[in-house]
Formats: structure tokens, C-alpha cells, sequence
């Protein structure tokens, strides 16, 4: 329904016809045709969408019609913090200005998924060209080590393998003390 609402406030006049004719034509029985995805590529220049799992992901990508690029910034936020909730949409949207792809006037989607059948949906034009470099952008120390290849990764625990080494990397000295040691 989120979906459903959105599309008449973002999408251009011909992407409007087209769901328009399609619906008529389905309910009036004019010819057997399936339900017209809209577009949501022709307004919207970046979408980033809730990181829940890779398979909220995958069918987000295949049933909008949007591809691997479009949803890179969620892949590499779920392979780098693995599922932040809602915030998700906010590193994924820090993720494309690290990789500078945020341009003045560009639209930009954020869509998350909460439990049951919610979803909220913000739709943000860039009223400036992000810069990149911005000390306060978390992906800004490790930006060129991405996008990862997650094609080949098996389970879902792969996934997370960096993140553990960091925190084991972290855990074996800190502040002085070992790991394990009991204060």
C-alpha cells in the first residue's frame, strides 16, 4: 500500500498513463496482461531501501525492477553493520555520498520494512552535491574498499566475518586490559 501510495506523488505523467491503461485493461478484461510495475527509475535517482535480510533485499530488487547497482549502498550496509534496524536507510544513504553519487537535485528513496505488513517510505531531493570527503561520514575511512562481491557468500553468517574480526581484533587489548579479564 506504501508503494501503491507513493507512485502518484513521485512518478512522471507517462509512467501514470501506463499503470492507468494496464489497470483498465486488466479490470475490464480487455486482454490478458499482467499488472504493470511502475517504474519508480524514471523519478527517483537513488533508493535505499531497509537491509533486514539479503532476501528482503533480493525480492525488493526483483519485484521493483531495480538492479544490483541500484541497491548497493543497502548490500554493502548490510555486509558492513549487518541489520540496523531502521537506521539501515540512513548508512546506506552516508554509503552514496561516500562513493560521491549524491548530485544536487538528484531524488533519493528510503523505504523501510518493519514487522507485519508496515513500511514507511521517505522520498529527499538533494538540495546540494554531497561532498565525499566529510569527516562525519562513517564509511569515510573504508569507502574504497567497496562495493564487496557477495555473490559467492553461502550463509548468512558469512556476512557478518568482518565485523567479528574487528571486534575480536578490538577485544584482545583494550584499554590495557585482556580480553576475558574481569574488572
Amino acid at each position: 500500500m506504501n508503494i501503491h501510495a507513493l507512485g502518484p506523488l513521485v512518478l512522471p505523467l507517462s509512467e501514470k498513463i501506463r499503470y492507468i491503461t494496464n489497470y483498465i485493461t486488466r479490470r475490464y478484461n480487455l486482454a490478458d496482461i499482467k499488472p504493470y510495475v511502475q517504474n519508480f527509475k524514471k523519478a527517483i535517482e537513488h533508493v535505499f531501501p531497509h537491509v533486514g535480510a539479503k532476501p528482503v533485499l533480493d525480492e525488493f530488487e526483483k519485484t521493483l525492477g531495480f538492479n544490483e547497482a541500484d541497491v548497493e549502498a543497502s548490500r554493502m550496509n548490510l555486509y558492513r553493520f549487518g541489520n540496523t534496524c531502521s537506521s539501515s536507510t540512513w548508512y546506506a544513504l552516508s554509503y552514496g555520498e561516500a562513493k560521491g553519487g549524491i548530485k544536487k537535485g538528484d531524488h533519493l528513496w528510503q523505504i523501510a520494512f518493519g514487522s507485519g505488513f508496515k513500511c514507511s517510505s521517505a522520498v529527499w531531493r538533494a538540495l546540494r552535491t554531497v561532498d565525499p570527503h566529510d569527516e562525519r561520514n562513517p564509511w569515510k575511512d573504508e569507502i574504497n574498499e567497496f562495493p564487496v562481491d557477495l555473490r559467492n557468500i553461502e550463509t548468512y553468517s558469512e556476512l557478518f566475518e568482518p565485523a567479528k574480526r574487528k571486534l575480536l581484533e578490538f577485544g584482545q587489548v583494550r584499554d590495557g586490559f585482556e580480553a576475558g579479564a574481569t574488572i
